[in-house]
C-alpha cells in the first residue's frame, strides 16, 4: 500500500477547529479502507488530503444553510467532507452503488454525522420528497448529461455547484441547449484555493429559475 499523504498545514484553515477531528478521523478510514473498497486508487493515497479531501472542503463556503444535494457521491466526496465542514446544512447523499452506500452509511455513522441522509439511486430517477437548495458533484459526467440528470433535483431559485477541471469553459459550449431547456442563469466559472491550495479547484455555478 502507498503511504497516505500527511495532514498539509493549511488543512485547518478548511475546517472549523472543532471539525478537524473528524476531518482526520474520515482521513484515516477513507486511507486505510478506501482502495480496497474501490472508493479511491492506490495512487491517490499520496495525495488524499490535497488532491481530494480539501479540494472538496473549499466548495463549503458556496453552500447556504439547507438541503444541498450530492451526486455520484461514490467515496463521500465532496458529500460527507461538507457534512464534516458544514454542519449547518443537510447533505442528501444519492449513489447507485450498493457497495458505495455501505460505505456512506457506515462512515457517516462512524463519524455521528447527524446532518447526512443517504439514498441509493441514480441522480435522474431519484424523486426526494422535499426539492434540494442546491447539488453538487464531482468528478461524474459532462454537464451535459448532468444538468439534466439533476435539474428535477433543485427548486425554483436554487442552485447547481460542480466541481469540474481546467476545460470546464468547453463543457459549458457544449451543453450550451441543455443549459436553456434548463432554465439556468447566473452561469459562472468560479476558481476557488488560490493562494490557499496547491492546485485550484474549478467550480461551475447556475441558478435553476
Amino acid at each position: 500500500m502507498s503511504d497516505i499523504e500527511s495532514e498539509p498545514s493549511y488543512a485547518t484553515s478548511l475546517f472549523e477547529m472543532g471539525r478537524m477531528p473528524l476531518a482526520r478521523a474520515y482521513a484515516a478510514d477513507l486511507g486505510r479502507r478506501g482502495e480496497e473498497l474501490g472508493l479511491i486508487g492506490p495512487l491517490e493515497l499520496p495525495r488524499l488530503w490535497s488532491r481530494h479531501i480539501l479540494n472538496c472542503a473549499l466548495v463549503a463556503p458556496l453552500l447556504k444553510p439547507g438541503r444541498v444535494g450530492d451526486v455520484g457521491s461514490g467515496a463521500g466526496l465532496p458529500g460527507i467532507v461538507l457534512a464534516i465542514a458544514r454542519p449547518d446544512v443537510h447533505l442528501v447523499l444519492i449513489e447507485p452503488m450498493e457497495r458505495r452506500v455501505d460505505w456512506l452509511v457506515h462512515e457517516c455513522a462512524e463519524l455521528g454525522l447527524d446532518n447526512v441522509t443517504v439514498v441509493r439511486d441514480r441522480a435522474e430517477d431519484t424523486r426526494l420528497d422535499i426539492q434540494l437548495d442546491q447539488v453538487t458533484a464531482r468528478a461524474v459526467t459532462a454537464l451535459s448529461r448532468l444538468i439534466p440528470a439533476t435539474a428535477h433535483l433543485v427548486r425554483h431559485g436554487g442552485e447547481m455547484i460542480f466541481m469540474k477541471g481546467s476545460r470546464v469553459g468547453d463543457e459549458i459550449e457544449a451543453a450550451a441547449k441543455v443549459i436553456r431547456k434548463a432554465r439556468l442563469s447566473g452561469v459562472e466559472i468560479l476558481t476557488l484555493g488560490e493562494g490557499i491550495t496547491p492546485e485550484v479547484t474549478k467550480v461551475f455555478r447556475a441558478t435553476v429559475d
